[in-house]
């Protein structure tokens, strides 16, 4: 009988949080988005590392925390196949893929200089118009804004 081992290219987690399926040049903004170097706890990240479906991807993960829906969600404006895992005694016990909230406030910078956004203290809006190639029109000035062009704040 033959057994196949599986090696971790990541060190495992106890209890907390794996964001896996980030494409690799992605990994860094995902880890900015999240505000992710002002946590107290032990974070993970794996780069470039070998995937079947993605040719290489990035993985972070975070101990003994676990995040709101709605804060997991914006990671879709940035990479949207990301698979989230929730971990408690070193076992998967929950798997979430990400998925783009119908508005984004105060994430995304306005292209336009002459938005309302850019010239007064005013969080920034923006309705989600396309899902699957992530494309956003600002609630105050009407600009559209590819995922290629998006500026986070």
């Amino acid at each position: 009988m033959s057994e196949k081992r599986k090696e971790l290219q990541v060190a495992a987690l106890c209890n907390g949080t794996a964001i896996d399926h980030i494409p690799s040049d992605q990994v860094f903004k995902v880890v900015s988005l999240l505000n992710l170097e002002n946590l107290p706890h032990p974070i993970t990240i794996g780069n470039n590392l070998e995937s079947k479906k993605m040719g290489t991807k990035g993985i972070i993960k975070i101990a003994d925390m676990f995040f709101e829906e709605s804060v997991i969600n914006r990671i879709a404006l940035i990479a949207p196949n990301v698979v989230l895992n929730i971990i408690r005694d070193y076992r998967v016990v929950e798997k979430k893929r990400v998925s783009l909230p119908q508005t984004i406030v105060g994430i995304v910078k306005c292209n336009n200089p002459k938005c309302i956004t850019n010239n007064e203290p005013m969080k920034t809006r923006f309705r989600v118009i396309d899902n699957s190639h992530v494309i956003l029109n600002c609630h105050y000035c009407d600009l559209k804004i590819e995922k290629e062009e998006i500026i986070l704040k």
